[in-house]
């Protein structure tokens, strides 16, 4: 019994250094060395190394010289990215209904130029409520907008966000997609900021 004992507290001993420091340390070394950038939250920087975001965590930008992205129920204002989560509600959702109805109202005050109907990426919540991507006929339904904030012609904007689509991962994985505060910063770097800094929108 006494020697069963001490195998079985030998097996345990092991096995905790092997999975509980060697496998996870061995790991995080070789993630360090072969994804450094994902591996520590895939930041995204400005032109002065300031960390202005995750290209993983969609945020919140209301102002008209950026492109906006997915509507977020993220916690109680909306992109926190400490309670990703959906709304939950159904598609018979009376509180869906009358959300996604403001949000289309909104965007067709903020963006009179702009094509119907409303992309509907611009109006659904993602699974996770933060959604750092768009499709590009969301993104590109925005330029007319973007254009008259930056005063700019709207082949200049339509170039920038073109220019930001990421293809599908391997060719074969995902949709096309962009990327709003990549494409945010790309904007900023090709025709200046505008009078305000670039900074998430305060949620609503």
């Amino acid at each position: 019994m006494r020697s069963e004992a001490i195998t079985a507290l030998r097996v345990t001993v092991v096995t905790l250094i092997l999975t509980g420091f060697v496998y996870p340390f061995a790991m995080t070394g070789l993630a360090q060395v072969l994804f450094h950038g994902r591996a520590n939250g895939s930041l995204v920087r400005d032109e002065t190394g300031t960390v202005v975001g995750s290209e993983l965590i969609g945020q919140a930008f209301t102002k008209p010289a950026y492109l906006q992205g997915r509507p977020s129920a993220a916690g109680n204002n909306g992109y926190d990215a400490t309670s990703s989560s959906g709304s939950n509600f159904g598609p018979t959702s009376k509180k869906l209904r009358d959300r996604v109805t403001a949000d289309v109202q909104r965007l067709h005050k903020e963006n009179p130029e702009a094509p119907l109907p409303v992309p509907t990426d611009l109006v659904t919540a993602s699974a996770s409520g933060l959604d750092p991507d768009l499709s590009p006929q969301a993104a590109l339904w925005q330029v007319p907008r973007i254009a008259r904030a930056r005063q700019i012609s709207p082949d200049r904007v339509e170039s920038v966000l073109e220019r930001a689509i990421q293809a599908r991962d391997l060719g074969v994985f995902g949709e096309p997609r962009v990327n709003v505060l990549a494409a945010n910063l790309a904007l900023d770097q090709q025709f200046g900021k505008p009078a305000s800094p670039m900074a998430p929108a305060a949620a609503k």
